[in-house]
């Protein structure tokens, strides 16, 4: 069995309530359809679709999905993306998660987690209840209201600094094609290129297993 790198940070994803279906026309993570008033809006297809269809498409099928969700289908706006990040915030801190990057957008958010104690799935069921409660606190949900599409969201593995580093610019620039500036949150912490920080060991399990995998830089 060939090894693999240890796993260094997770990117991690999830969307607002109702903001991807499992029949979504992009593509989903879901294998099926739990309810029966949106399997008239058309077939699942697991996995992302090749080829996307067009923006109106989109639009046009979650405009159809917003007459048949038992809850309203719901954007966060500025204010409620401040308090989602401030509850985040409070999460990471609470936890003593590292963050390396954070975006909340309308509909989803992306955040980028150094390796941790919880794994993947715990970390993002943390955020969400601490989110939740928060909004709703605030206002800015009926306490009826689910706020977030249930489940794990989607969870990417990365196992070496470079991989790190592109991610998070990934994650400043979604902002930029819907115009809203890039988001500058305080529990970020700029990345010191962990696990290869200054006075890391060279004989650390990550290390090893990189050399003989001759992907340790030089």
């Amino acid at each position: 069995m060939t090894q693999q790198p240890l796993v260094i940070a997770y990117h991690l994803v999830w969307t607002a309530y109702g903001w991807w279906l499992p029949n979504d026309p992009r593509g989903s993570g879901s294998h099926e359809i739990r309810s029966d008033t949106i399997t008239e809006l058309g077939e699942i297809h697991f996995g992302r679709k090749k080829v996307q269809p067009a923006g109106w498409v989109v639009r046009q099928f979650y405009q159809q999905a917003a007459g048949l969700l038992k809850h309203p289908l719901l954007t966060f706006d500025e204010v409620a993306r401040a308090t989602i990040g401030g509850a985040f915030g409070e999460v990471i801190e609470q936890e003593r998660y590292t963050c390396y990057a954070c975006v909340v957008m309308p509909d989803h958010v992306h955040i980028l987690i150094r390796k941790h104690k919880h794994p993947a799935e715990e970390m993002i069921q943390n955020l969400i209840a601490g989110s939740r409660d928060k909004l709703i606190r605030a206002g800015h949900r009926e306490p009826e209201h689910p706020v977030w599409t249930n489940g794990a969201g989607w969870k990417v593995f990365l196992d070496h600094p470079d991989d790190v580093h592109r991610t998070i610019g990934y994650i400043e620039r979604n902002p930029l094609p819907l115009r809203l500036p890039v988001q500058r949150w305080v529990f970020v912490s700029p990345y010191d290129n962990w696990p290869f920080h200054p006075g890391h060991s060279p004989n650390s399990p990550y290390a090893k297993r990189l050399r003989e995998l001759g992907r340790y830089p030089n």
